[in-house]
């Protein structure tokens, strides 16, 4: 007999970045292993902060169906400049509205509630209670701490000691609570008792594939090509970024930027004044591949103070591409443990021009960003391919019946 699993997330397709493309294969996994799955999610607004073209004009809220999935969405508020207080009006909106989506399952053996937002495993639990089922909550991120830890929640604090406190109920009425580093599981534990589970992120290594990708446009100078591809938000440190930028060689280096999110008006004004960094739109996922695989290194900053909340998972993708690295973060951050066992990158926990020297140094020797991009494929594909870590999930599901 099929399993009947309700997943809730706040992210699905047809976004295809982050949160949003690691639910939708993990939900096409379970169906195309013998699971009835339904989707309780929003309309798709991600990164670019505003309602996709195709779905402004539907109705607030939708079914859809695809290839064997029930998918229903709920048309949240979505602020142009995601302030703190915006967001919390955004949190309520989706939740509220997604209790009468639920409603619309008929059968459920297993809930599924991807966090964040951290309401998601509020309305697991409203399922659990209907169905008498079990409920499986999985951290991408820990959103309150990140709030605090990236500033957005500085003049608010007496707000987080009660968000904390909710978040602790919350987390309780799990049955299995999954993260996807080690450091997070740690700090999960922290928060709750319930058995814990680790699921990473994982890369499909058939898709990001440096053997059969082709140039992309956005990558044709004949520089030596710096690539950042991602959210534009609140969790990257671009004043460091845009020091960086003034610290480079012009005539030998130039930097792409491929993205959208809440910070992308602030970036793209102040890199105006530099001749060889650009702007691109995302790609669709289909062309991701060509992307990434077309850069000679890929840079992430990430804001010192963040640690356990965050484990980017465009690393995966910048390693799998067979291109070296070069990482600004917190001195004990797990990704700092990745780069040193996987030797397929450059990891620097403050800025200094060391990080430009090393850069310089490191492409004065081609056989060198060379080895070190396979390194850092090697190690990915050997950890977190997406046979392997979702094999492994469908195992847990199938113990919990």
């Amino acid at each position: 007999m099929k399993k009947n699993i309700t997943f809730i997330g706040l992210n699905y397709a047809p976004e295809d970045t982050a949160i949003g493309l690691y639910s939708t294969q993990w939900v096409e996994y379970l169906k195309d292993n013998g699971c009835n799955v339904s989707v309780i999610t929003a309309f798709p607004y991600y990164p670019q902060w505003e309602i996709a073209q195709e779905y402004k004009n539907k109705p607030r809220f939708l079914k859809e169906e695809k290839d064997g999935i029930n998918v229903f969405r709920y048309k949240l508020y979505v602020p142009k400049t995601p302030t703190f207080l915006k967001r919390t009006i955004h949190l309520i909106d989706f939740t509220l509205g997604s209790i009468i989506n639920l409603y619309k399952i008929k059968k459920c053996d297993l809930v599924i509630a991807v966090v964040p937002f951290t309401s998601s495993v509020l309305l697991g639990h409203i399922q659990k209670r209907r169905f008498k089922s079990k409920l499986w909550m999985h951290i991408q991120d820990f959103e309150f701490d990140a709030a605090l830890e990236t500033g957005l929640g500085n003049r608010t604090k007496w707000v987080f000691k009660i968000l904390f406190r909710l978040e602790k109920w919350l987390f309780k009425k799990a049955d299995i609570a999954s993260t996807i580093s080690k450091s997070m599981l740690t700090k999960l534990s922290e928060k709750t008792l319930s058995q814990q589970f680790y699921l990473p992120n994982w890369i499909d290594e058939n898709t990001i594939n440096p053997f059969t990708h082709i140039q992309h446009p956005y990558l044709s100078s004949q520089k030596i090509k710096i690539l950042y591809s991602g959210n534009i938000g609140d969790k990257q440190d671009w004043e460091t970024f845009i020091k960086f930028c003034k610290a480079l060689d012009v005539s030998k280096f130039e930097i792409i930027i491929v993205g959208n999110g809440s910070k992308k008006e602030w970036l793209v004004s102040r890199i105006k004044k530099f001749d060889n960094v650009l702007y691109y739109p995302p790609v669709p996922y289909s062309e991701l591949s060509n992307l990434l695989c077309s850069a000679d290194l890929h840079v992430l900053f990430q804001k010192p103070e963040v640690l356990d909340t965050v484990m980017p998972s465009k690393v995966l993708g910048m390693m799998a591409s067979e291109k070296p690295s070069l990482i600004l973060g917190n001195e004990l951050s797990e990704v700092k443990t990745i780069f040193e066992k996987s030797q397929g990158g450059i990891y620097f926990s403050e800025y200094s021009q060391e990080v430009v020297e090393a850069i310089e140094a490191l492409f004065e020797d081609k056989e060198e960003v060379s080895e070190m991009g396979k390194r850092a494929r090697t190690y990915i594909v050997e950890k977190f391919s997406k046979e392997k870590i979702l094999s492994g999930m469908l195992n847990q599901v199938n113990k919990m019946y």
